[in-house]
């Protein structure tokens, strides 16, 4: 048996070790992709929907978030082409978290831990991990994306798959971006970044241009930050067909969707005067 596994005989079966599971990962997949994972605490979690949401529902929006888009990184996994094979993982944080990730995901979702001062840190630190797994290509992925076309995770893993040094950019709407992926850790693709801003992508692509490194810009999606983008994308899941039809196929956020029919099946997101004053009587 090999030394990075043991037999548990409570379950009668092997249990292979998160080291194990790290250099399995990497023998078989080019490329890693990990998305920005924040443990869903209620007041820490998803609180720029807070109000009209509560705190509870905000946490329980973010887990249905990253069950979907780990989902996601799994079905493009498996759809990957030769020689473009793709690992998922979580950039988790906060420290001691790791519970909640362990219970609520699959065993096939590496952890990375990556929580530092700076947004930008946690990017570059995600990215030189990936890279010291043993991948010669690595992603960072947002987690206010779930319906984001699992076509465009595995058009990521053949561009970076191709010869020479490259980026891979997909940008929001907003402004922002909600993937970058990356053939060696440039850390001046961090650096001088205003984060949670509508310059991010433009400013990411101007620090490519001052390295010389050429982008392959992705179609531009949506993330879900604010209540206006959360009525969106209750409409695009409760009514696929008036999602545009000359965009990708968006990715079926099945989690997602289970909470908000169970929630809020009319997409009615408001709370009322009262939930307001509830809400920021927690905030005091």
């Amino acid at each position: 048996m090999d030394h990075g596994s043991r037999f548990d005989r409570a379950t009668d079966s092997i249990v292979i070790d998160e080291e194990l599971h790290s250099r399995l990962r990497a023998a078989v997949a080019t490329c890693g992709i990990a998305v920005m994972a924040k443990a869903s605490a209620p007041g820490r979690a998803k609180t720029r929907l807070v109000p009209p949401l509560s705190y509870d529902e905000a946490a329980a929006l973010n887990t249905a978030f990253l069950q979907d888009v780990t989902d996601n990184m799994l079905l493009a996994a498996r759809c990957a082409a030769p020689g473009a094979g793709i690992a998922a993982y979580a950039a988790y944080g906060p420290p001691g978290s790791e519970d909640f990730f362990r219970c609520n995901f699959s065993t096939a979702i590496g952890l990375i831990p990556a929580w530092l001062p700076n947004f930008g840190d946690c990017l570059y630190h995600t990215i030189s991990e990936i890279f010291a797994r043993g991948h010669a290509a690595a992603v960072v992925l947002n987690a206010d994306s779930p319906t984001l076309p699992t076509a465009l995770l595995n058009e990521t893993a053949e561009i970076l798959a191709r010869p020479g040094d490259r980026a891979v950019l997909g940008p929001s709407d907003d402004g922002g971006y909600y993937l970058l992926g990356l053939k060696a850790a440039h850390r001046r693709m961090f650096d001088d970044i205003t984060w949670s801003t509508a310059r991010v992508a433009e400013q990411t692509l101007e620090r490519a241009r001052e390295i010389k490194l050429d982008v392959h810009l992705l179609p531009e999606w949506y993330d879900i930050d604010d209540i206006d983008c959360l009525r969106r994308l209750h409409s695009d899941l409760h009514w696929p067909e008036s999602a545009d039809a000359r965009k990708p196929r968006p990715h079926h956020a099945r989690h997602t969707a289970a909470l908000l029919s169970r929630l809020w099946p009319d997409g009615n997101f408001g709370g009322g005067k009262e939930h307001f004053v509830q809400v920021e009587r927690k905030r005091a």
